[in-house]
């Protein structure tokens, strides 16, 4: 999997929720395709620090996320990064107990370099927190 050379600004984001994550640890083809196409493109691939979380278990291959990990851009959850999480929640009726990490991680893609894509498994919530600002793709 190529990396992005330092200093060469990004042309866009691409930012993976926990499936994408995932299933690009368990180097599924479309995945580990759609990322490597987004590299050659220039695109910053990143993730939430929270979705490093939720996509690890008993079976992860942490060497292989380790590796993997080094090579995007981990979006940290500050205190601001979690009011903006908690403001999204609110303005779309939505609560953090069952959409906190969607929040989260959708609050974290409207942040980004424009255009942004975010690889998700959920797309009924994502558009419901991303609205236009953000262009999904189901993993």
């Amino acid at each position: 999997m190529g990396r992005r050379r330092k200093g060469v600004a990004p042309r866009g984001t691409v930012v993976l929720d926990c499936d994408g994550l995932s299933r690009l640890v368990d180097a599924e083809h479309k995945v580990v395709a759609f990322v490597q196409e987004c590299r050659k493109l220039g695109m910053r691939v990143a993730v939430s620090a929270l979705t490093i979380i939720e996509a690890t278990h008993a079976g992860t291959d942490r060497k292989r996320l380790a590796w993997l990990l080094s090579g995007m851009h981990i979006e940290p959850v500050d205190d601001s990064a979690a009011h903006l999480a908690s403001k999204l929640l609110q303005a779309n009726g939505l609560h953090g107990h069952t959409h906190a990490i969607d929040a989260v991680v959708a609050e974290a893609a409207i942040r980004q370099s424009a255009p942004v894509v975010l690889m998700t498994s959920d797309l009924d919530d994502m558009t419901t927190l991303c609205g236009d600002e953000v262009h999904l793709i189901r993993t």
